[in-house]
């Protein structure tokens, strides 16, 4: 029997169709991954089985039992759990006193006895948290836990997980999948709604796919592959993009000496980090989050002005340069996170020429036909699915990121700045800028690409440089590059410095 039967889910906003008569099945004690790119579906169909969503067509079976969840409350009642990418827990509060929100009981709360509750819950389930912590001293991963075990606390025996890897570090992922695991040998269902074909493949017990609102296909994880899955998703083969052959290396463009930076607390996060960019080339700088990365691109962008160290652009030396100065210099910047280099309530044209806006003034006055044009010209070269008078709110994060690269790229900059230009993406828009980001290479600028994608640090770069607390402990030709060389130097237990 399944725990979970969803039959002929059709959902529609407007003249959008969400979900196409969508059929999902959930086995007692599987891990089942909801696949798909962004705007496929998946989170909508969750959100259905939640009761924050109502079906327009469809009919839901819990234990074989045909059920109506017009609410999450109805949705609990069932024994079913939802952690969104968006915690709902009181910063405020301890972890304790977050998960007996709500409960019915007596009127007077004795904090030992909810304490001791919640830690022989957490004991029960192996998720490790402290019943006394408050919730604002938590790590993201931390916070994470809580809201499982909140779910759980309320008797959840199936477990809906929507994007739950988006905002973890590597160490989280991994802590993340060991819980999961256990509670699946105890009996809970888990669905697991993603859009990285990695984490699918070493979690996953099935693979249930959307593609347009419309269930692509469902398969046993040990009887496909990421190729297969991409194909299934996007509907055509786009995994494992691959820099082709090694390019000439030319002149240095970008000079990074001796940078360093202490933060208000006097705590050194970049200590004298040094290294070069060539034209024609990508230098990957891989690293766990936390170690300088955004630092770095900080300082880089102009936003940032370092305690120490200087860079230059060819010969200009640029340290402690305003943005915009450094974007006329011949720096094209994809920033780590796309919503800060974006206004959402300006139109798609407005964003595009944001960072250029006195090229588009005629006495005085904007030039909003030339604005409208150059969107045109663009949303068509880089293939934005967007109109120019469109909200760039509205846009899926794929087509936001089309933006920034199309307002970066077209302006063939001598240096790109991309810091982790694939963040949050599915796998057709993750192809798509890394193609980008080559072709960048190819025509002669020098990249500098920050990720904590080891697969598209290694995909990419023709050199890769390691990162650990603020150091530069390594930088190595991508020949002499292996995952776990990679990985050695990220924690700080290997360093070698070869350009």
């Amino acid at each position: 029997m399944n725990a979970i039967q969803m039959t002929g889910i059709t959902k529609r906003f407007g003249d959008l169709v969400a979900n196409d008569n969508v059929d999902f099945e959930l086995k007692a004690g599987e891990i089942h991954a909801l696949l798909g790119e962004n705007g496929a579906g998946k989170t909508t169909l969750m959100r259905i089985l939640y009761g924050l969503y109502h079906a327009d067509e469809g009919d839901i079976q819990v234990n074989g039992r045909r059920v109506s969840i017009v609410s999450p409350k109805d949705a609990i009642h069932n024994r079913i759990g939802m952690v969104t990418q968006h915690f709902t827990l009181v910063s405020t509060l301890t972890v304790a006193e977050n998960l007996t929100l709500g409960e019915k009981g007596s009127i007077t709360i004795n904090k030992r006895t909810i304490e001791q509750k919640i830690s022989d819950a957490a004991e029960q389930y192996g998720i490790p948290v402290k019943p006394d912590a408050l919730i604002s001293s938590l790590s993201v991963g931390e916070r994470q836990r809580v809201e499982i075990l909140k779910a759980l606390n309320r008797n959840a025996k199936v477990l809906i997980l929507d994007e739950p890897t988006a905002v973890l570090v590597p160490q989280e992922v991994d802590v993340l999948f060991e819980v999961l695991e256990r509670l699946r040998k105890s009996g809970l269902s888990v669905v697991f709604i993603s859009h990285k074909l990695n984490e699918v493949m070493a979690l996953c017990d099935r693979i249930s796919v959307l593609r347009l609102g419309k269930m692509a296909g469902t398969v046993v994880k040990g009887e496909t592959n990421k190729t297969e899955l991409a194909c299934m998703m996007v509907g055509h083969e786009t995994f494992g993009v691959k820099r082709q052959g090694k390019a000439p290396r030319g002149k240095v463009i970008l000079r990074v000496e001796n940078l360093s930076l202490r933060d208000k607390k006097g705590l050194d996060t970049l200590r004298d980090v040094s290294f070069e960019v060539h034209t024609g080339e990508i230098l990957g700088i891989a690293g766990v989050s936390g170690n300088g990365q955004s630092e770095l691109t900080g300082i880089l962008s102009g936003t940032i002005k370092p305690t120490g160290g200087q860079f230059h652009l060819e010969d200009r030396n640029l340290t402690g340069t305003e943005p915009l100065q450094i974007t006329r210099a011949g720096i094209g910047r994809i920033a780590e996170d796309r919503h800060a280099s974006l206004v959402g309530e300006l139109t798609v044209a407005e964003n595009i020429a944001l960072e250029y806006l006195d090229e588009f003034v005629s006495h005085g006055v904007l030039d909003r036909k030339k604005i409208h044009q150059n969107a045109e010209k663009l949303i068509k070269e880089y293939d934005i699915k967007a109109r120019p008078e469109d909200r760039l709110r509205t846009l899926s994060g794929g087509n936001m990121q089309k933006v920034i690269l199309a307002r970066t790229l077209s302006r063939e900059p001598k240096f790109v700045l991309a810091s982790q230009p694939t963040r949050g993406l599915d796998v057709g828009a993750t192809d798509y800028v890394d193609h980008r980001l080559l072709d960048q290479r190819d025509r002669g600028a020098a990249v500098l690409l920050l990720s904590e994608d080891l697969d598209e640090i290694m995909s990419l770069s023709d050199r890769v440089a390691v990162i650990y607390e603020g150091q530069i402990v390594g930088i190595l030709p991508i020949e002499e590059v292996t995952r776990e060389k990679l990985g050695l130097m990220m924690c700080g237990s290997i360093g070698k410095q070869k350009t």
